[in-house]
């Protein structure tokens, strides 16, 4: 009878300590894949915002070298493309190894970035915006002392 009860004992410390591992595997899974989602979330809007800053940078250099503001995202990566000094320079603009194609599209969904620009007033203004979230960049409609201003800055 004796034995009996130590094998049952046994057994039942056994069976805890497995339930013991188990759950402790499901709590720390519940705490580190919720953090590692915020994570990729933030590197996600970084990125993103990397990206329009990009595009600010491009923007406002046909701005300095036109007087005025691209009408299109598209016109702009073909004015990228085709201007030597900026194609010249684009590692030193752009980041090393950057896809000038890549420009206008946002990283967060592969969705191009939306663009409206305001040249019919005495100051021109345009709103560059990610369709998939509130990050914005420039003044339409808004501050016109902000120009070239970003949301997140």
């Amino acid at each position: 009878m004796a034995s009996t009860s130590r094998r049952l004992q046994s057994v039942l410390q056994v069976v805890l300590g497995i339930v013991i591992v188990v759950l402790a595997y499901f709590l720390i899974v519940s705490i580190v894949e919720p953090y590692a989602a915020v994570e990729r979330r933030k590197e996600i809007t970084e990125n993103t915002r990397t990206q329009m800053n990009k595009v600010r940078t491009a923007m406002i250099l046909y701005q300095r070298e036109n007087g005025r503001f691209v009408s299109s995202l598209d016109s702009l990566v073909m004015w990228v493309n085709s201007d030597s000094t900026v194609y010249s320079a684009r590692d030193s603009i752009f980041g090393e190894g950057f896809v000038l194609d890549s420009l206008i599209y946002s990283p967060r969904t592969g969705k191009m970035f939306e663009m409206a620009v305001n040249d019919t007033s005495r100051v021109k203004t345009y709103l560059l915006s990610d369709p998939d979230s509130d990050d914005y960049v420039g003044t339409l409609g808004g501050d016109i002392t902000r120009l070239n201003a970003a949301s997140w800055e």
